[in-house]
């Protein structure tokens, strides 16, 4: 295969990969200094209309989700003979399949990774849409700033349809070991039980006593027969033989489903993301191979929502206060001895495009991101973010890799009925609070994210709660 020098504007270096579908070079914007990966139709698929429109939808659907834990779509071109490319975001960490081609992960690993994966799934099936094709190819890694810490991403939904059109689909979709049974039937109806599947297989191929064997039987009356690590927690394994069953309503309804049940079985010790060096680790077969350290892990998720979540410049910026603090629509009764900042959400924005308000409350509320030894608290209130998703649908988007949640649970304080997920951590802050409601009175949903002190008290964050006033 002969490389183009050029496509579009960018220049070619070499080829990532090469599909059933399409061809993926690494190009180099000079202009921005930045790499892009470029997938261009295959010249043999380029004359069916059914597989062209197929690829365009693939681009389509990830410019329109737009989210972290998916490939990101730059632009769109077509070539001189008339084949489509799409620009993508590069992912420079490569794929799950070359991991895994070079040694296997340790269990404590291939737990959090999976984890990452029902998660960046969730956000498909959360706007309708099933994958198809879960497989270890697909899963790939992009680096995220210093110490190694890496983005799981989502890729290769060009198999992927909105569900309300999944039943027309007739041509055989998927990847043989990770197809789900139905998949083999064209008139079966795919939705996101499918992709259940395959994430389970996902699970068995990392963490079974014998990956190359790692085929399950299946039949219509019993369930999968694998053999799991030693050292892998055994409700896992009830977990993994769920979601690989033959028949689809005997899985689990949808990979967030998927993953809570994961994050259960897997306890302190399986979700827990490994200790130890994270840039390199010696390996018997590869002579050494990044470990997975992925982002966000152990940190307090409003680095994950917008920096430091409020901008300051609000009203009484950085002002010490007693009693309570206002920031736009949203008041709070501060915790005794605590003080707020901010006025906008970073990176959230409304109908508007203005910033949406936000506010951080903490004994030092500038610190507080940073400094693990604070208590305080994140309060957001998102009009776009409730146009989009539900509240437990946002915080199943703000999972913790390196915690062990509890079951979530409904409270309502001050007339708002708020879902709680409470989050125990190994490492950085011991306790983080995930809470989200709608606003009472219009379209918006309020998230207020929790770090309690020590001597909180069980009853700290309902009272937390209880003084969130929304107007």
């Amino acid at each position: 295969m002969t490389a183009p020098l050029r496509i579009g504007s960018y220049t070619i270096e070499r080829l990532l990969g090469v599909g059933s579908f399409a061809t993926v070079w690494l190009g180099y914007d000079r202009a921005l200094d930045a790499h892009v990966a470029i997938k261009v139709l295959a010249e043999n698929w380029s004359h069916d209309l059914r597989v062209r429109e197929r690829f365009l939808d693939e681009a389509r659907l990830l410019r329109r989700l737009e989210h972290d834990r998916l490939i990101r779509v730059h632009t769109v071109g077509e070539l001189p003979d008339g084949r489509p490319y799409a620009v993508l975001a590069w992912a420079d960490g490569g794929s799950l399949r070359d991991r895994l081609a070079a040694d296997e992960l340790p269990t404590p690993e291939a737990l959090l990774l999976l984890g990452e994966v029902c998660a960046g799934v969730a956000v498909l099936h959360r706007h309708g849409v099933v994958h198809r094709d879960l497989t270890p190819g697909n899963i790939l890694f992009r680096s995220a700033g210093p110490g190694g810490a890496e983005q799981v991403l989502i890729a290769d939904l060009g198999l992927a349809k909105a569900l309300a059109a999944a039943s027309g689909l007739t041509a055989r979709a998927g990847t043989p070991g990770y197809m789900a049974p139905e998949q083999d039937d064209p008139g079966a109806v795919i939705d996101t039980r499918a992709d259940v599947y395959g994430l389970g297989r996902l699970g068995l191929r990392l963490l079974a006593a014998d990956p190359t064997g790692a085929n399950p039987t299946r039949t219509d009356r019993h369930p999968p027969e694998f053999r799991l690590r030693d050292d892998v927690p055994p409700a896992v394994a009830a977990v993994l033989a769920r979601a690989t069953a033959h028949r689809p309503a005997d899985r689990y309804p949808d990979a967030a489903t998927m993953h809570a049940a994961l994050t259960r079985a897997g306890g302190p010790a399986g979700l827990a993301a490994p200790t130890g060096p994270v840039r390199q680790q010696a390996s018997p077969r590869s002579g050494g191979r990044r470990r997975l350290r992925l982002a966000g892990a152990a940190v307090v998720a409003v680095a994950a929502v917008g920096a430091v979540g409020a901008e300051a410049g609000g009203v009484g910026s950085a002002r010490p206060v007693v009693g309570t603090y206002t920031a736009g629509p949203l008041t709070v009764a501060l915790p005794p001895g605590w003080s707020a900042t901010g006025a906008t959400w970073a990176g959230q924005y409304g109908a508007d495009g203005e910033p949406e308000p936000a506010l951080v409350m903490s004994p030092q509320p500038r610190r507080w991101a940073t400094d693990p030894r604070l208590p305080g608290a994140f309060v957001g209130l998102s009009a776009s973010t409730a146009a989009r998703t539900t509240p437990a649908g946002f915080l199943a988007e703000r999972t913790h890799g390196d915690c062990t949640s509890a079951p979530t649970r409904i409270t309502r304080q001050a007339g708002v009925e708020w879902t709680v997920v409470a989050y125990r951590c190994r490492r950085g802050r011991p306790q983080i609070i995930e809470s989200a409601a709608l606003h009472p009175g219009r379209p918006a949903l309020v998230y207020v994210q929790i770090a309690p002190p020590a001597d909180g008290g069980p009853g700290f964050v309902d009272t937390l709660l209880a003084g969130v006033r929304l107007r």
